[in-house]
């Protein structure tokens, strides 16, 4: 794959119990299948340094009861990897710590949309954003429909996350044998206006566009010839298109932040709005870290 991490022959899903980790797995045993990987599961079982809220010692007879219910919860997530190679861990540390651990060495990190007990809150974005943000590897958050038939869509704006999300889409697509979307959303104010100009010539800035496109694309398309690639130039915000978008598709790929994000984000706006409300799983691609 045409990513980042140590490269280790596993996806990594972060499980904890609930209907939309199942989904999870499901999803990423698929994509397992694909590429001829291995899944690991991990279940983060955080017990916040071993005292309860008053400072009293954590008994063993509670350490014991953790450590079977969470591998009765690994073992029921094993059940719907299919024919895949799985293996299973519970560390007794927090979750994002845990999984960015795991980032460090994993093809991809597959997370739910919505979780509870190691990862409460992940709809509301904690576990997710903060993964997504600072993961060596790709991060996929299913939500949606997993098994949505579709092409597989990309954000493009030209910025090096951008390049990396291109990269993986294309890997992505030719896995899948579907047609890739290449997206290039612009708007008035990439050109420092608020509202049309009229002394702009927008049907050049148009053409400017797309010309920004097909340089994205320029080379990739012969890599790959075997996918098919609709190119897409909309004056829209990005977040707005790629959400329409991901009605009809099976996966949405995205930079983790683009070109116009604010310095110092390390989710960008779209992104975020893609892990939050997307009807399809998204893939979010970071920097390429060396």
């Amino acid at each position: 794959m045409s990513s980042v991490g140590g490269m280790a022959d596993e996806i990594v899903v972060g499980v904890d119990g609930s209907a939309a980790a199942l989904d999870a797995v499901r999803w990423a045993a698929g994509e397992a299948a694909l590429r001829k990987l291995a899944l690991r599961l991990v279940y983060a079982a955080d017990v916040t340094g071993g005292r309860f809220d008053g400072g009293l010692p954590v008994p063993q007879s509670f350490f014991d009861e953790l450590q079977r219910a969470g591998q009765q919860l690994l073992a029921d997530a094993a059940a719907v990897a299919g024919e895949v190679t799985v293996s299973t861990e519970m560390p007794l540390e927090p979750a994002v710590p845990l999984l960015l651990e795991c980032s460090r060495t994993a093809r991809m990190v597959v997370l739910g949309s919505s979780g509870r007990g190691g990862f409460t809150g992940m709809l509301a974005g904690s576990t997710a954003v903060s993964v997504s943000a600072h993961a060596s590897c790709p991060v996929a958050v299913v939500r949606g429909r997993p098994d949505a038939a579709g092409p597989v869509v990309v954000g493009v704006d030209g910025s090096p996350t951008s390049e990396e999300a291109l990269k993986v889409a294309f890997d992505e697509a030719a896995w899948r044998e579907v047609p890739l979307v290449a997206v290039h959303a612009w708007s008035d104010a990439d050109y420092g206006v608020p509202l049309p100009a009229a002394d702009l010539d927008w049907a050049e800035v148009e053409r400017e566009q797309r010309r920004l496109l097909a340089e994205r694309l320029a080379g990739r398309q012969e890599r790959y010839p075997d996918v098919r690639v609709e190119r897409v130039v909309v004056r829209d915000r990005p977040r707005d298109e790629l959400l329409a978008r991901s009605r009809d598709a099976q996966l949405v790929v995205v930079g983790s932040r683009g070109r116009g994000g604010f310095r110092g984000l390390v989710l960008g706006s779209t992104s975020q709005a893609l892990i939050h409300h997307a009807d399809c799983p998204v893939l979010v691609v970071r920097p390429q870290v060396a």
